[in-house]
């Protein structure tokens, strides 16, 4: 892709900085669980319940960092027929109706399969605001990352606790938007490392980089959000919203009541 295809549209990468201005809460959902009627509107209710940025996950049969919550969640989408053309249909009814930006996050393999040119075009015709690809390092597809740049779509990289200063020199001077810091080593759901632990690798990163910095992996609630938050920019919350989801399922009313409850209390307290 030789030319930007986006660059009509608002800088995306300012926009998402701007964001952490404050306090950012950023809660996953997995697109189509239970199936892409039913994402739609709890994408409307965390964005009218407080959510700052919504991480949209691309269901995938074999996930890198998915612990089995979210594992079991994406199984139930691709199970109701979700993929990324129908994500993309969903995004595109969207569009206009909701203040938080949103993200998608997922494996390299189905962006493949979607096509690359295909899946930065259409990224940027639903409005996608940023990418995260967790199995993708720079390096395997530098000319994918810098496509995404030039089409408006911040690539957004994560870093863990044991990251090189090699890796978070790099991350820290080409990624956009900001950094997404694991917080712990193992999957989504797994607990936290101690307060103190968080704070050294946070500041840790701090010296690598001016992005604002978003942590994410075994928060699970108002109690944890609120032993971290000073330390960080931002907060992503996942696997406690998919068991919220998993739940409530069967019930619609019952399911946005409990999503706008648990995102408001969170975000009361940062």
């Amino acid at each position: 892709m030789n030319k930007s295809i986006l660059s009509e549209r608002t800088n995306n990468a300012e926009g998402l900085k701007m964001v952490f201005k404050k306090k950012a809460l950023m809660p996953y959902i997995t697109a189509g669980d239970p199936d892409l009627a039913m994402t739609e509107e709890i994408i409307l209710t965390l964005d009218k319940s407080g959510a700052d940025l919504i991480e949209i996950g691309i269901p995938f049969s074999d996930p890198l960092l998915d612990g089995p919550v979210i594992q079991e969640s994406g199984q139930r989408a691709l199970h109701s027929g979700t993929n990324l053309k129908k994500i993309f249909e969903m995004l595109e009814g969207l569009r206009g109706r909701i203040r938080a930006p949103y993200l998608l996050m997922g494996s390299y393999n189905p962006i493949l399969s979607y096509g690359k040119d295909k899946f930065i075009s259409d990224a940027g015709r639903t409005g996608v605001s940023g990418v995260i690809i967790p199995d993708l390092p720079y390096e395997q597809d530098i000319e994918f990352y810098q496509d995404l740049k030039k089409n408006n779509l911040p690539p957004i990289f994560m870093v863990t606790p044991v990251s090189t200063e090699k890796r978070l020199r790099l991350y820290g001077e080409i990624g956009s938007g900001f950094l997404y810091c694991v917080s712990l080593l193992g999957i989504t759901g797994t607990e936290q490392g101690s307060e103190e632990e968080i704070k050294t690798y946070l500041e840790r990163v701090r010296r690598y980089t001016d992005l604002p910095l978003a942590l994410g992996f075994g928060i699970n609630g108002p109690e944890k959000a609120k032993k971290v938050v000073e330390h960080v920019d931002g907060i992503i919350i996942g696997t406690a919203l998919i068991r919220i989801i998993k739940k409530y399922a069967e019930d619609k009313e019952l399911l946005l009541q409990a999503i706008a409850g648990f995102i408001s209390g969170i975000k009361e307290i940062m």
